[in-house]
């Protein structure tokens, strides 16, 4: 072996993981060795080693001290045969588990052929229907032939009566069965009217999303107003489907040209504020507009703007007339959130109802 030649501190580092592999290895061989022994029974050549391993437990279990060669071979032949015999009787429960089974399933299957089905009860109603006409028949020749041929002594007209009564009256008794026309089927399935109520449906939806797609596609003039502590009002043209984050893009193209403080600023970076409710920027105008929402002190879906909506001749009526929204900084928020006017702001919920408020301090 090639004695290693450099720092001892070297050495050291490589008799260590020379010991670190050496133990790995042998992991490695404990671990093929165990896999061995758990897949050793599955071979052809040991597919009776369980039976042999369980009589040698068992006359290891059940011998004690030391025995003379004899004995030791009488207890071995006592011991197979035991477990011949519990495997025999484990196979008879097993053969007798399956013979019940089977007549288990013929017992079923007599029952099922027992239980007539619909067709089979008509084919027999008609059957007797026919045979019980067939006895009338039969009743009226022989009434017909006694008459006709003067035996009148001879016959008993009265079991005639009564045998003809009984057969008439079973007849009127069994019916032949049929489908009622008047019963209301249409709880039943129907292929072909769920294919034409889903095309129906399908019909409805595509008319439905073209409405709404023409609706979000027309155009609405939204007067706004850069909030910095005063109003300046500007009006820019958007879509209805449009949402508050595209609006605020917009506008802060427009107002980048008179505001130098907002040349560095980002539409996360705004807040769009209607009748006195911050509104989220994922909504849409859509939105506002198809559900009629109102906000603290006016509507939402009313984009233009009169000078002052408290100014109106009666105050027990509702005008659909609103502020213009401001756009604001967030910051400028922060900084004066706890002043009039945004110490009345508040997040807009759509859970919500605004339609009863009152103007009112909240840190009274």
């Amino acid at each position: 072996m090639a004695m290693y030649k450099g720092a001892a501190s070297e050495a050291g580092r490589a008799m260590h993981l020379k010991k670190k592999r050496e133990k790995a290895l042998e992991e490695l061989e404990l671990r093929k060795k165990k896999i061995e022994e758990e897949l050793k029974l599955s071979t052809m050549e040991n597919k009776f080693a369980a039976h042999y391993d369980a009589v040698e437990q068992q006359l290891k279990s059940s011998t004690i001290g030391l025995v003379t060669l004899d004995e030791m071979k009488a207890k071995q032949e006592d011991v197979v045969k035991e477990r011949e015999r519990q495997l025999a009787q484990k196979q008879q429960e097993r053969e007798l588990q399956r013979q019940r089974e089977i007549q288990k399933k013929r017992e079923q299957q007599e029952r099922q052929r027992r239980q007539a089905s619909p067709s089979e009860l008509w084919y027999k109603t008609s059957t007797c229907n026919c045979g019980i006409d067939r006895r009338v028949n039969e009743v009226a020749s022989r009434v017909t032939n006694a008459v006709t041929g003067g035996q009148h002594g001879a016959f008993d007209f009265k079991c005639i009566d009564l045998e003809h009564f009984s057969l008439h009256i079973i007849s009127r008794r069994i019916r032949k069965l049929g489908k009622n026309p008047d019963v209301d089927t249409s709880f039943l399935p129907d292929r072909e009217r769920e294919e034409e109520e889903k095309r129906i449906r399908e019909e409805l939806r595509m008319e439905w999303v073209q409405k709404q797609g023409k609706l979000k596609s027309e155009d609405i003039e939204i007067t706004f107003s850069y909030w910095d502590g005063s109003g300046h009002r500007r009006v820019v043209r958007m879509k209805k489907g449009n949402s508050i984050y595209q609006f605020l893009q917009k506008c802060l193209e427009l107002l980048r040209k008179d505001f130098y403080e907002l040349r560095a600023v980002t539409a996360d970076q705004l807040m769009y504020v209607k009748e006195d409710l911050i509104i989220p920027h994922h909504y849409t105008f859509y939105d506002f507009i198809v559900t009629k929402a109102r906000g603290k002190s006016g509507p939402l879906f009313a984009y233009d703007a009169r000078e002052d909506v408290r100014l109106t001749n009666d105050a027990s009526v509702e005008k659909e007339e609103s502020h213009a929204g401001k756009v604001l900084l967030r910051s400028w928020y922060e900084r004066n959130k706890h002043i009039f006017p945004a110490s009345r702001w508040e997040p807009y919920d759509p859970a919500r109802s605004y339609e009863r408020y009152t103007v009112s301090d909240r840190h009274k």
